[in-house]
């Protein structure tokens, strides 16, 4: 009776002592998972997610012909699978608001995202941003507003806005530039896609979108009725980033490497110029 006292006892020690090694062991998995940078795991799992805002031709929109991912186009999708192309893996492309795109990033729910970002302080404070990319200039005319053709001799300055209505991207440097430099009388209405914003604006209900040149030169150029103004913000373009989660060092410098190559070989133009002749080829007429 005592030796099977003795040979029980000896067995619950036994299975206490591998439960205790398993839970070491899992403890260990946990914390090691844990310390791995972003960048370890999109290495580890072969692909790298991108948030993106298709509205923005010739830099982020949608080819109706394709179906899926491939459905994506434009000169910021290209650097995208340009970036996971050098990393060595898929490139997967979640599509949401622009302001979810931000909120995206600083939550760590994707990798990355690119989206036509231009460089703000705000920006700066809440995201790790990379160099510039698609580095131009366009004489201080890169950011404007639509107006209504009809209309178009009505706005000259910021003060012939004055009382009026004017949209703008949430969370967009628009929306920044128009709350800054327009009047203080002027309704500033927020929009989360740009497409709303020009039916809004062709059926009288904002009498102006805030939008940057490029793109509002597409709309205009798809739209007989709307036309960009004559005022445009005060603002010089260095170009845009691509926006990671905060503290990502380690993808963020992988990152900026990729551009260095992407600007030296003059890529993202070429990806541009692609673009346009898209958009162009889908209705969009984009010069």
């Amino acid at each position: 009776m005592f030796k099977k006292i003795v040979v029980a006892l000896l067995v619950i020690c036994t299975l206490f002592a591998f439960a205790g090694c398993g839970k070491q062991e899992s403890n260990v998995n946990s914390v090691s998972n844990e310390s791995k940078s972003r960048l370890d795991k999109i290495l580890e799992s072969g692909k790298i997610t991108m948030a993106t805002s298709p509205d923005f031709a010739p830099m982020e929109f949608i080819d109706i012909s394709k179906i899926g991912q491939d459905s994506y186009v434009g000169s910021d999708i290209q650097l995208g699978k340009y970036i996971a192309d050098k990393l060595g893996v898929e490139l997967v492309i979640e599509a949401m608001d622009f302001s979810a795109c931000q909120a995206a990033v600083t939550s760590g729910n994707v990798d990355m995202s690119i989206s036509g970002f231009a460089w703000t302080e705000e920006r700066a404070e809440n995201m790790a941003l990379s160099d510039f990319y698609n580095v131009e200039d366009r004489d201080g005319k890169g950011q404007g507003v639509l107006v209504l053709k009809e209309n178009a001799d009505k706005y000259k300055t910021a003060s012939d806005f004055s009382g009026k209505v004017v949209a703008a991207q949430n969370g967009s440097l628009q929306y920044q530039l128009a709350t800054t430099q327009l009047l203080e009388d002027v309704k500033i209405e927020s929009i989360t896609n740009l497409n709303d914003g020009i039916m809004m604006l062709i059926t009288g209900k904002v009498d102006a979108i805030a939008v940057s040149s490029d793109n509002g030169e597409a709309f205009a150029n798809n739209y007989d009725e709307i036309i960009m103004s004559d005022f445009y913000f005060d603002y010089s373009s260095q170009g845009n980033v691509v926006a990671v989660t905060k503290g990502e060092d380690e993808l963020l410098a992988e990152i900026n490497e990729i551009i260095k190559e992407v600007n030296e070989k003059g890529l993202y133009q070429q990806w541009k110029t692609e673009a346009i002749s898209l958009a162009n080829e889908l209705g969009l007429d984009i010069n």
